[in-house]
């Protein structure tokens, strides 16, 4: 048996953002990122929304990129101290993903970070508080998602959680919010949202209920991306639906290697964390090309949707010649050593990273199994610029 599960409710378009002044309750804790919601006046229109609905909030402000253990358990402890019946996040995937966890610590104090770090592993939440999700970038869709990836800085390591607890129950999918991204962030966020469509395609735990999400994206992705990214607003709202879309399809069928490669390298290098979409785009073509083994006609299907033809070697290779082309109209590098790797560190930290992508939860669900040696002989592919020929 399989499960399917999207938040209970998602509200879309343009000034969505007001179905808060409709919700019922008594408290909030609004958890922010680094403050382009305050500045763009967001932060203040939810908190009139709020107020018209009686409900008291309080903010949380301040989540880091790549949100941290300590941040999560800080922001469990000022919710135990509030005791709100609402948790409601807006931003990019940070802040949404650190209020997910904190959810947990909120309700259950006594639970430890290690408890939750095996899959579907989440003790039944709304105990005390429902979830409310505002996404404001267009990639991480985790407003629909049963995902939070948070960093240990400690080990360098992320840890993607997973629980359909953690599924918010109400997603505000505002594109007025998407329309405030820079140019960079634009890309990395649509080449995340590529890359959770893709996976989700290709997973063994797609569904004809997940492929055709998944499919939709990668369309839309493929036609508004560009335009996206030189600030079309037009194609930034087609673009804040494409990334909810492939949420909702990978939040089901789950992902594959990428997101493991990307999970852990992200903080693992001297040279500064490299953010995820940015990632998950230099490692995707490479990832095709290992997989195409087991998948090619699952990839071959997603190449004849974009108008690619040929057989399914051809349509392997043509995908990852769009993918890179899309890659370079974003200015995103075509390998890690263009990215500013240092080689020697590179090559004394690949072991142990290849161990981590193994062992990490996206794993399991990739069309083809991979040993933590053929792991390594990826990363290494992915360094160099190399073809995959294994």
């Amino acid at each position: 048996m399989m499960r399917f599960t999207l938040p209970r409710d998602m509200y879309y378009g343009k000034g969505a953002l007001e179905e808060l002044k409709n919700i019922k309750g008594e408290k909030a804790v609004l958890v922010l990122g680094g403050g382009s919601m305050k500045r763009f006046g967001f932060v203040d229109q939810a908190l009139e929304y709020l107020k018209e609905a009686g409900i008291e909030t309080k903010l949380f402000e301040n989540v880091e990129s790549d949100p941290s253990v300590e941040t999560v358990m800080k922001g469990a402890r000022f919710m135990r101290d509030f005791q709100p019946d609402w948790i409601i996040s807006m931003g990019g995937g940070s802040p949404i993903d650190a209020a997910k966890a904190m959810w947990v610590f909120y309700e259950y104090p006594d639970t430890s970070f290690d408890e939750i770090l095996q899959p579907f592993s989440f003790p039944t939440l709304r105990k005390k508080a429902r979830f409310i999700a505002i996404s404001s970038t267009s990639g991480t869709a985790t407003e629909v998602t049963s995902f939070s990836v948070i960093t240990d800085y400690s080990t360098g390591v992320k840890y993607p959680l997973a629980d359909f607890n953690i599924t918010p129950d109400i997603a505000i999918v505002d594109p007025n919010l998407a329309q405030t991204m820079p140019a960079k962030l634009t890309a990395h966020t649509g080449m995340d949202a590529l890359t959770h469509a893709i996976e989700a395609y290709v997973s063994n735990m797609h569904s004809p209920f997940t492929d055709p999400l998944a499919i939709k994206a990668i369309q839309m992705v493929i036609q508004y991306l560009p335009d996206s990214y030189k600030g079309d607003e037009d194609a930034r709202e087609q673009m804040h639906y494409a990334q909810c879309l492939a949420g909702q399809a990978f939040s089901n069928a789950l992902l594959g290697i990428t997101h493991s490669m990307a999970h852990k390298t992200g903080a693992a290098f001297s040279t500064g964390h490299i953010p995820h979409g940015c990632a998950n785009a230099i490692y995707l073509p490479y990832v095709i090309k290992f997989n195409a083994k087991n998948a090619g006609d699952r990839y071959g299907d997603i190449a004849r949707s974009i108008g690619i033809e040929g057989s399914d070697d051809e349509c392997v290779d043509k995908l990852c010649d769009k993918i890179r082309e899309y890659n370079a109209k974003l200015n995103i590098p075509k390998s890690l050593k263009e990215y500013g790797i240092k080689e020697d560190e590179f090559r004394e930290k690949v072991g142990n990273i290849a161990k981590l992508a193994l062992e990490d939860a996206c794993t399991g669900p990739n069309p083809r199994p991979i040993t933590t040696e053929e792991m390594e002989k990826l990363l290494t592919c992915t360094y160099y610029g190399t073809e995959v020929d294994f």
